[in-house]
C-alpha cells in the first residue's frame, strides 16, 4: 500500500477467518468498505474445524449472521433448517466456508499476525499518532513475511490457540509439560477409532466446570456403555464445590441443548461413570511406576493414578502480537474495562448480557477491536449471537454511521444458572445477598463425590 497517508482509502485488516471475523468482513462489505481478512489455519475456520464432532447447542437460526445471509444470498446457498443444531463441522463446511468463497481474495489463509501498531510509531509516541494507518505485520505459511496498512483493525483471532493449563494457579502444574503425551486440552473426539482406543477402557482425569468438561464427561459415560468401552471411567476434578448450579440451567436453560449437556454430566456420575473430585485445584502431575498420572493438589491430596487426562478449564487471550498497540484492559479478566463487567464470572453466571457495541469495545488506540471471543478474554460463556452483534456495531462506527453503532439490541437465551459462577466456594447465604441475576443461588447438593481419593467410589459422598 503506497497511500499511507490516506487511512480511510485503505482496508480494514480482520484477524481471524472464523464465526466473528467472516461476519465483520460481511459487515464491512455491506458498507461499501473493503476488508481484508487474516487467518492463521489453513482453511477458513480452522479452530470450528479442530472441535468439528462437537454438536453446537444453538441451533442454525442462531449462528448464521444477519449480512452473511445477505452476502450469500446471490451465490444460490441455501440456509439450513433454523430449528436444527449444526455440528462444528456442519457450521464450517455448509456456512462459514461457503462465506469465505463469497468472499473470495478477501480472504488470506497461512497468514499469521505476528504485530500490529502505527506506521512510523511505537507504542510511546504520541506525536501524529492519531492520523497515521495502522501496519500489520504478517508471516506466511511458506515463511515470507508482507508489511500491510490498514485504515483499522478488527481482532477476531479468538482465544482457541491458547487453552488454560491445569495448573489451580493459572500457571502450568508442575510435570504437566512433561506429561503432554497424556494430556489434551480438547475435548476427545470419541468417534474417531483411534482417538476412541486411547479412553476406552482406561481411566481419564477431566478437569473444568463448563460446557466443554460436560460434553467429555458425557462421551465418556457412553463409552463406557459401549461393547468395546468396559471399564471406561472418568474423574471429574472441580475447583469448587457442587451446587445447584453445577450442571448448568437444566430445564430451565433456555438453550435445551446447552441444559441437556449439564443433565448428561450429573447422569454420568450418578449412574457411576464418573466420580466428582471437588475443591481439588491441581498443584503437580506426577508419573507412577507404571507411567500412570498421579494428579497432587495445592493442599497435598493425591488422586488414584489416571491414564489420561483431558484440561477443559478455559481459554486465554493472546495479546501478544498487540504489544504496540494502546489498549485498555480489565487487569483480571484482560478484556476491554468497559466490558468487563458485564461478563464478570465472579459475578454471574446468567446467559443474558448486557446489549453492548463499540463503545464498550473501543480502546485508547481509536480504531482497534477486541471482538468475538477474544473481546470476553478469560471470561467463558460467549454466544455467537454476540459477537455478531458486535461486529454490526463496530463496522457502523467505522463507517462513521454513529447513529446505527450505538443502537445496540442484544437479547440472549437465560442459562437458568444465577448467582456468582463460583471461581471459588462462597457462602449460601454471601451468594444470596449479591442479588443473583435471576433466581436465589442455590444449596449445595451431594452428588457422587469421591470421599476417601485412594479408593474413588461410585456412590455417595
Amino acid at each position: 500500500m503506497s497511500d499511507k497517508s490516506a487511512p480511510a482509502s485503505l482496508p480494514t485488516v480482520v484477524i481471524g477467518a472464523g464465526p466473528i471475523g467472516l461476519a465483520a468482513a460481511a459487515n464491512l462489505v455491506e458498507r461499501g468498505l473493503e476488508p481484508l481478512v487474516l487467518e492463521a489455519g489453513p482453511q477458513p475456520a480452522a479452530a470450528v474445524r479442530a472441535w468439528a464432532h462437537v454438536r453446537l447447542f444453538s441451533t442454525w437460526g442462531e449462528v448464521v449472521d444477519p449480512a452473511a445471509e445477505k452476502l450469500l444470498a446471490p451465490t444460490g446457498w441455501t440456509r439450513p433448517d433454523p430449528a436444527t443444531y449444526p455440528s462444528g463441522s456442519d457450521w464450517a463446511e455448509q456456512y462459514l466456508q461457503p462465506l469465505a468463497d463469497a468472499l473470495g481474495d478477501k480472504v488470506r489463509t497461512g497468514a499469521t499476525v505476528t504485530g500490529v501498531s502505527r506506521a512510523g510509531r511505537d507504542r510511546i509516541v504520541d506525536a501524529d499518532r492519531d492520523t497515521q494507518p495502522f501496519v500489520v505485520h504478517v508471516t506466511y505459511a511458506d515463511g515470507s513475511e508482507e508489511r500491510l496498512f490498514a485504515r483499522a483493525v478488527i481482532d477476531a483471532s479468538g482465544t482457541w490457540a491458547t487453552p488454560s493449563p491445569a495448573g489451580g494457579s493459572g500457571l502450568p502444574a508442575l510435570g504437566e509439560r512433561a506429561a503432554s503425551d497424556r494430556i489434551t486440552y480438547r475435548v476427545p473426539d470419541l468417534d474417531d477409532p483411534d482417538v476412541r482406543r486411547r479412553y476406552a477402557g482406561r481411566r481419564t482425569a477431566v478437569i473444568g466446570s463448563g460446557a466443554s468438561a460436560f460434553t467429555a464427561l458425557a462421551g465418556l459415560a457412553h463409552l463406557a456403555k459401549a461393547p468395546d468401552g468396559a471399564g471406561t471411567k472418568g474423574v471429574w476434578i472441580l475447583r469448587r464445590g457442587i451446587s445447584g448450579s453445577t450442571f448448568g440451567g437444566g430445564a430451565s436453560d433456555q438453550l435445551p441443548a446447552r441444559g441437556a449437556l449439564g443433565l448428561a454430566a450429573k447422569a454420568a456420575v450418578d449412574d457411576g461413570h464418573a466420580d466428582a473430585v471437588t475443591g481439588f485445584r491441581t498443584d503437580a502431575v506426577e508419573r507412577d511406576a507404571d507411567g500412570r498420572l498421579v494428579l497432587v493438589a495445592e493442599d497435598g491430596r493425591r488422586l488414584d493414578p489416571v491414564d489420561e487426562v483431558v484440561v477443559l478449564t478455559g481459554f486465554r487471550p493472546d495479546l501478544s502480537f498487540l504489544s504496540e498497540i494502546r489498549l485498555r484492559l480489565d487487569e483480571r479478566l484482560e478484556a476491554p474495562v468497559e466490558l468487563a463487567p458485564l461478563i464478570d464470572p465472579n459475578q454471574h453466571s446468567c446467559g443474558t448480557v448486557y446489549p453492548h457495541g463499540h463503545r464498550e469495545l473501543s480502546h485508547p488506540e481509536e480504531g482497534v477491536y477486541l471482538v468475538g471471543m477474544k473481546s470476553y478474554g478469560r471470561a467463558p460463556t460467549f454466544l455467537a449471537l454476540t459477537g455478531y452483534e458486535q461486529v454490526r456495531s463496530v463496522v457502523a462506527a467505522i463507517a462513521g454511521d454513529t447513529d446505527a453503532a450505538d443502537r445496540v439490541e442484544l437479547t440472549l437465551p437465560e442459562t437458568g444458572v444465577c448467582g456468582g459462577a463460583g471461581l471459588f466456594d462462597t457462602p449460601a447465604a454471601e451468594e444470596e445477598s449479591t442479588g443473583g441475576c435471576c433466581a436465589p443461588a442455590p444449596a449445595l447438593i451431594e452428588l457422587g463425590a469421591v470421599g476417601t481419593l485412594r479408593a474413588p467410589a461410585s456412590g455417595g459422598c
